[in-house]
């Protein structure tokens, strides 16, 4: 027998949520943009050679992209997620994106080809991350 108190509720897990390709975009965001600055802080004496990527350059980095997925973390963790720290996400990753190209094609690095092939596929996969988190956004 079914109470009249709980006819028609629906589950929270049933329920589909307007922000859930927003939270899978950053989450994502997160998990690749921390093993990336975890990989640059743990393995930078390894990278330094194969990547040809400064050991001043790949420091500075992980702590940054450390310090970032974090950020990104908090950000995506809250209850009702926050538009304008989301409009700082996506312009951020636009603009390591950018940068990531501009980078290689200024030779800025000097870094190897495996390098600079990195680089550029990492500001792909970054400017990917903009636009999925920017449709998750318009979702809202």
């Amino acid at each position: 027998m079914t109470s009249s108190q709980n006819a028609g509720t629906v589950p929270v897990a049933a329920a589909t949520r307007s922000d859930s390709l927003l939270r899978f975009a950053l989450l994502t965001d997160v998990l690749l943009t921390g093993a990336n600055g975890i990989g640059y802080l743990a393995l930078a004496t390894v990278l330094d050679s194969f990547l040809g990527v400064p050991l001043s350059v790949q420091y500075p980095v992980g702590v940054f992209l450390t310090g970032y997925a974090l950020w990104v973390l908090v950000v995506s963790r809250q209850e009702n997620i926050n538009r304008g720290s989301v409009a700082v996400i996506i312009t951020l990753n636009m603009a390591w994106a950018v940068t990531s190209v501009a980078t290689v094609a200024m030779g800025a690095l000097n870094a190897t080809g495996i390098g600079n092939g990195w680089i550029v596929f990492q500001g792909l996969t970054v400017a990917a991350m903009g636009g999925l988190q920017y449709m998750g956004l318009r979702r809202m």
